[in-house]
């Protein structure tokens, strides 16, 4: 089934939660480009102001900010609003980024749907299309992705199609993993073991591509568009069809070795046992919504029901509980685990369920915390993610932004390491 809709702008950051933040320009000669995106930045960040305001938040001389803005005005990126009167001396003129000034494109391709979404220069989803599925066929999938890639550029028009700047893939690193979990024949899975998703976009665009994985994208986007904004460093926890997660430590997504940190889905539940050849199930297998879905088949419900409000009504109910029980207690382990070995004050749940239901979770992992022993080690403070079910696709449109628009590149684009 595919559907499009229109999604809301990106909350703006507060002036006070956020002013580690700021970013700082050079007035040394050659930092031209750098100076731009660092005034970007700081627009991105605190919204529209004056020139002169500009200048003492990023530590540019009046002069730069004014060539800086002129520069940006003749690109198209910032707009001038409307003056504000009312104070001694001329009015001043807040200069705002302008929403028509760049786009990019997030693709977020799961285990049950894919969403291709277009976002503008303000960080608001203009569109965006869902195709879902019981598993994801390659062939259907990179063809329908071909498609909604013409059919953005059709929307757009050759004007705006001309501000593309890229696309961001959000993936799971082993999307053909856990089959038997899924009920997915291996043959079936096997096939995403042989493809580099991000090559085969590459191959149907002139646009850049960048690529990530699915939790980190959604960690991306609480990071960049979240409560990041506001926390230094935390442990990003997303439920989907498979749990996963993040890890951000001074303000930067790591990405590990291999691209793997904060690959909470294979965190161990318990103790191997000696002698005998049987692994410990993995956090995924009580955590994951595959859980509640199976709970929900086998009694003959509606398994689509674990992603909406009826997960939280009679008949689903009773399992319902029964998975949040289970789950709360394996991720409050993961958490305890966690903070034993990363010391983080923050842990910030989100995922692709209804907003009740996370809650619901929220107040059970709090409940499972206290089951555990915290002496020598501080518990942390668990909080909602404010992105919700379309943070991987955010996550994934904001890549190429920063690629193109940010100073710091290194905030979160070096992610994939293979």
């Amino acid at each position: 089934m595919i559907k499009q809709d229109m999604e809301p702008t990106l909350n703006e950051v507060s002036d006070a939660d956020s002013k580690w933040l700021r970013p700082r320009g050079s007035n040394q000669v050659g930092m031209s480009q750098f100076n731009e995106r660092v005034v970007l930045q700081a627009i991105r960040f605190h919204g529209s102001m004056p020139k002169a305001d500009l200048a003492r938040l990023t530590n540019l001389s009046t002069q730069t900010v004014s060539l800086i803005i002129n520069r940006l005005l003749d690109e198209g990126l910032v707009i001038k609003l409307a003056p504000q009167r009312g104070k001694v001396g001329q009015p001043s003129v807040p200069i705002a980024l302008n929403p028509d000034g760049a786009f990019s494109i997030g693709i977020k391709i799961g285990r049950r749907s894919m969403d291709v979404l277009l976002m503008d220069f303000i960080g608001q989803a203009r569109e965006r299309s869902t195709l879902s599925y019981t598993f994801p066929d390659p062939d259907t999938l990179f063809e329908e992705i071909r498609v909604q890639l013409d059919n953005i550029r059709v929307r757009l028009g050759p004007k705006h199609a001309k501000r593309l700047s890229g696309i961001g893939i959000a993936a799971p690193l082993a999307l053909g993993g856990w089959q038997k979990q899924l009920g997915i024949a291996p043959e079936q899975a096997d096939k995403w073991n042989h493809i580099d998703i991000r090559q085969h976009v590459q191959d149907m665009t002139d646009l850049p591509v960048e690529f990530a994985k699915d939790t980190a994208a959604a960690c991306v986007a609480e990071l960049v568009a979240g409560r990041g904004r506001s926390i230094r460093s935390f442990l990003y926890v997303f439920v989907d069809t498979f749990i996963g997660g993040g890890l951000v430590i001074d303000s930067h997504l790591r990405g590990g070795l291999h691209g793997n940190a904060g690959a909470l889905a294979s965190i161990p539940l318990g103790l191997a046992q000696n002698g005998r050849n049987i692994a410990p199930e993995q956090l995924l297998s009580d955590a994951s919504l595959f859980k509640l879905e199976q709970l929900f088949s086998a009694t003959g419900l509606d398994e689509s029901a674990c992603v909406d409000t009826r997960a939280l009504q009679a008949p689903w109910l009773t399992h319902t509980l029964a998975w949040l029980d289970d789950a709360a207690r394996a991720i409050a382990l993961a958490i305890n685990s966690a903070a034993c070995l990363l010391d983080l004050d923050e842990i910030i749940i989100d995922g692709s369920c209804d907003r009740s239901l996370l809650e619901k979770l929220l107040e059970e992992v709090e409940i499972a915390l206290g089951y555990y022993n915290w002496e020598g080690v501080t518990r942390p403070r668990v909080l909602a993610g404010t992105i919700g079910s379309d943070a991987r696709a955010i996550g994934g449109a904001l890549l190429p932004l920063y690629a193109n628009f940010a100073p710091d590149r290194d905030l979160f684009l070096k992610l994939d390491n293979r």
